[in-house]
């Protein structure tokens, strides 16, 4: 089977969670450190204090973007982590959306957009993988 252009979707899922966990983690480890940078008043709702929310930020954030490099190598369980992953950090930055608006909704709509790559196209991961194994074989030669 040859390669078609739809793996470049994969690819593209793979890195916007390497950046989106890193940016996370970023938020995560600022909030922790400098919690006055978030302004947070009584009208706007975050569930967790900014020290539980910048754990969990963090937390998530590092593991988003170990999914996203582990669903550049074309394992179908990192396509599913991807997906469950995703998801939690978009519903994450619904509780964030009060305090950063346009970030969160930038943030959402990438989750979005992976999910969909890899939902849509997460078997040419597979397919592309397989074949390149198998056409680099010394015994296939």
């Amino acid at each position: 089977m040859r390669e078609t252009g739809w793996l470049g979707w994969i690819w593209f899922a793979g890195i916007m969670m390497i950046v989106m966990g890193s940016f996370n983690a970023i938020e995560g480890l600022v909030a922790l450190f400098r919690g006055e940078y978030y302004v947070v008043t009584e009208e706007q709702v975050l569930v967790f204090d900014l020290t539980a929310w910048g754990w969990i930020t963090l937390l998530i954030g590092i593991l988003v973007a170990l999914a996203g490099g582990a669903l550049l190598s074309g394992a179908a369980w990192a396509r599913v982590v991807a997906v469950v992953l995703a998801v939690i950090n978009a519903v994450a930055q619904l509780a964030f959306v009060s305090v950063h608006p346009l970030w969160s909704t930038i943030v959402i709509a990438l989750c979005v957009t992976v999910i969909w790559a890899v939902v849509v196209h997460g078997s040419e991961a597979d397919t592309t993988t397989a074949t390149t194994k198998f056409e680099s074989s010394p015994h296939h030669r």
